[in-house]
């Protein structure tokens, strides 16, 4: 069974999502996703500055098994990015929910939070699969 932290917000698209407090939010991407891939071995980010709908594609994990998109959970602009990760994509498997962050996005409607399921809504999302 994975570990799905209570105080985060998920996309059934496997992508994670913290409140920062002050209208960033941190976006990764699951225990169970990177489960799924396996070892990383690459993770392209996208730009600081870039602006991101709900949905949209804006980076990629490719791992031993497979190459992965990853979906903004927020529209928003992005304001930061793992850099951290270009040396140590692995840091994604070993510490996904914390130094294994991917970005942060300043997010343009808090409102698309309530899309997002709650760990319990994303443990029966992945119990489907």
């Amino acid at each position: 069974m994975s570990n799905i932290p209570e105080d985060l917000k998920y996309a059934t698209s496997h992508e994670w999502v913290r409140n920062e407090g002050d209208g960033t939010f941190t976006v990764g991407i699951t225990e169970h996703a990177q489960e799924l891939l396996g070892d990383m071995v690459f993770v392209e980010l996208p730009e600081v500055g870039d602006d991101v709908d709900a949905g949209d594609d804006c980076a990629v994990a490719e791992s031993v098994k497979a190459a992965s998109d990853i979906y903004s959970p927020l529209s928003g602009e992005i304001v930061a990015v793992n850099g951290d990760l270009e040396d140590s994509p692995e840091t994604v498997n070993s510490d996904p929910y914390g130094d294994g962050w991917l970005f942060k996005v300043k997010a343009s409607d808090d409102s698309e939070l309530s899309n997002l399921l709650d760990a319990e809504g994303y443990q029966n999302s992945i119990d489907e699969d």
